[in-house]
């Protein structure tokens, strides 16, 4: 028999990344971290912005876990929070209720939280928008949850299908929700360089006319030719 777990539970003592380290982050092109950290990092793709027009932001997670239907840990993760973090919710992938509306997302811009990100869904869209806070979940859904808990907040836990510890660096734009772990940040900086360069080469040859990436011509010209030339 399972014990019932405390309503909420917070665990602290995890660190945030330097401001310095999370700079490097500003203004990255979620799918070129995904090449930085070799194509991988990007949430579950059904993970949107309710607000395509304001999804793009840049901080360090702050976990929490939600038993479905329920809202005990998200407003744990909300006291907890401290202006530039990104709340994390994981909620398995619950989709009978909303996980959070509109008035709750205003708390958070109010309390200057950069995004919340959920595998769970939302309600009260247009209120969501009109808050102003980046908002990232997997659909619109009018039924309301509980509060009943329990709850968990400040352990590692998994967000559509990847692995979130607390502080680690979380980036959204229009395209989704890439994590990047922190102890490899730096690293995951260094290729961000390199790729933001290939990317910047690659685009200026479509720009002047390149109907093939080099990679893919030498696909082709090791390719295996049966039968005659059209």
């Amino acid at each position: 028999m399972i014990d019932n777990p405390p309503i909420l539970t917070i665990h602290r003592g995890w660190k945030r990344p330097g401001a310095s380290l999370l700079a490097g982050f500003h203004g990255a092109q979620t799918s070129h971290l995904c090449d930085a950290m070799q194509g991988r990092g990007a949430l579950d793709w059904r993970i949107k912005p309710v607000d395509p027009a304001n999804a793009s932001f840049v901080g360090p997670a702050i976990t929490a876990l939600s038993y479905p239907a329920d809202t005990v840990a998200m407003f744990g993760a909300l006291a907890e929070a401290q202006a530039g973090d990104v709340i994390m919710l994981a909620c398995d992938g619950f989709t009978a209720t909303a996980a959070i509306g509109d008035l709750v997302a205003g708390m958070m811009r109010n309390k200057g939280v950069a995004a919340f990100v959920t595998d769970g869904l939302a309600r009260d869209r247009a209120g969501i928008v009109a808050a102003g806070l980046p908002l990232f979940c997997m659909g619109i859904q009018p039924n309301s949850p509980a509060q009943n808990g329990p709850g968990v907040v400040g352990l590692p836990v998994v967000v559509g299908g990847v692995h979130v510890r607390p502080g680690d660096i979380i980036v959204g734009d229009a395209d989704g929700v890439v994590v990047v772990p922190q102890d490899r940040a730096e690293a995951v900086l260094e290729s961000l360089a390199r790729v933001r360069a290939a990317e910047a080469t690659a685009e200026q040859a479509v720009r002047d006319g390149a109907t093939m990436s080099a990679g893919g011509q030498r696909l082709v010209d090791a390719a295996t030719i049966i039968g005659a030339a059209p």
